[in-house]
């Protein structure tokens, strides 16, 4: 088959991408519970952040206008984070004209009082204050709302959470979020020659890699796997992972039979039980990449070759898996860089060749990882970015700016 003939990946990646749709089904978690979980709906905040104009500073609070005539004032009392201001046993007290509150970073600010000067620029004499500065109103002051307000969307529906979006949750007091169901993905190798980790080896044979390298990711992305483990190449027993997937999870990996080998029995069963969108892609490695359906359950089927599948899944499956977990889908951050040395490439594919990008004093620098066979595993676990080449670019030379992907957190 020419190149002529492949499919562009962006377009097979929005045609798949139009094509799915999120599953149904949520259920409400404890937000210690919800990491990498997908928000089924907005949150909205029940209050105001901060929820009382506070210090920002250690420091003094006063009324800024006090220092207008004036660079000393009475010490009137402190407030503390948690406490509000005293004075001689008086809850809540007002910072009074010609006095400032001693106050500590986060404490309340003292009604009357609109600013904070820090400790550094005063000079305190028992319970009087010189201060070396004026003051501005507002000045250290964190206003109440000013980073949230309440009733306000601080949080999208379709977005996975993060260490950074829980502390947000537990600031504003949401115990609880409703996220969208767990995907269930069922996971199988096939092929007579691959073998079990720990067993012997005869000639001709080799492990199977690739499922561990695609559950691994399957993990990361918190979908419950069911793994189907290593199916011969005997159509029966494959017809038969084929309909346990299709009647028990949402979508079906396989990991080899989608060549044009004379045993590979995928395709056959994929006209027989369900539908092929589209079989073969203009990217390298990766191109005997299979996208389809058995009924409700989703098709991928990635390449044998250790490579090609975990490229493939990157760039395929996982925004693929995303969408039907309810998730935004983002574009990868791809970047400029300068080619430290040249680069093979022939016209035809869209490349995407493993580097090691470094940040130099003259800018972002890459460099290859050293044989890009799609057989060659260790080319991956040097690496931490794509080198990706344009489909009609050819050999790259020392100098020359490329695109770089760097790795996300599914192959970090």
């Amino acid at each position: 088959m020419g190149h002529s003939s492949l499919r562009p990946l962006d377009d097979a990646l929005r045609a798949m991408l139009a094509a799915l749709s999120p599953v149904a089904g949520t259920e409400s978690l404890p937000i210690g519970q919800a990491l990498g979980r997908v928000l089924a709906e907005p949150i909205v905040s029940p209050m105001d952040v901060p929820p009382f104009d506070n210090s920002a500073m250690d420091g003094y609070a006063l009324r800024s206008g006090d220092l207008a005539a004036t660079d000393t004032l009475q010490l009137q009392g402190r407030a503390l984070a948690g406490h509000p201001l005293g004075c001689e046993g008086a809850y809540g007290a007002a910072c009074e004209a010609g006095h400032c509150v001693r106050i500590m970073t986060g404490a309340a600010l003292p009604e009357g009082a609109d600013s904070v000067v820090m400790q550094e620029e005063t000079e305190a004499d028992g319970n009087r204050v010189r201060f070396l500065v004026k003051a501005q109103p507002g000045q250290h002051v964190r206003r109440r709302g000013e980073d949230i307000a309440q009733g306000a969307t601080v949080l999208a529906a379709g977005l996975r959470l993060t260490a950074r979006e829980l502390p947000l949750l537990a600031s504003l007091g949401i115990a609880t979020v409703t996220v969208r169901r767990r995907l269930k993905v069922a996971l199988l190798s096939t092929g007579d020659e691959l073998k079990p980790v720990g067993t012997p080896l005869a000639h001709g044979e080799i492990y199977d890699s690739n499922r561990y390298g695609v559950r691994a990711m399957l993990e990361r992305l918190q979908v419950e796997v069911l793994d189907l483990g290593i199916i011969p190449d005997v159509p029966d027993a494959l017809r038969a992972a084929f309909l346990r997937a299709q009647q028990e999870a949402d979508a079906l990996i396989t990991s080899g039979g989608v060549s044009v080998g004379e045993a590979d029995y995928t395709k056959q069963l994929l006209e027989e039980l369900g539908e092929i969108d589209f079989w073969k892609l203009a990217i390298k490695p990766g191109k005997p990449f299979a996208f389809g359906h058995l009924g409700h359950t989703r098709f991928f089927g990635l390449p044998g070759n250790p490579v090609s599948a975990l490229v493939t899944f990157d760039q395929l499956v996982r925004p693929a898996l995303a969408v039907l977990a309810g998730e935004s889908v983002r574009p990868p951050l791809r970047l400029a860089a300068t080619a430290a040395e040249p680069l093979k490439k022939a016209p035809g594919r869209l490349d995407f060749q493993r580097g090691i990008l470094e940040s130099t004093a003259s800018g972002l620098v890459v460099r290859s990882t050293g044989s890009q066979d799609s057989g060659v595993f260790s080319s991956l676990t040097r690496a931490n970015c794509y080198i990706v080449l344009e489909r009609e670019r050819g050999r790259v030379e020392a100098g020359e700016t490329v695109t770089v992907e760097p790795f996300g957190s599914l192959l970090l």
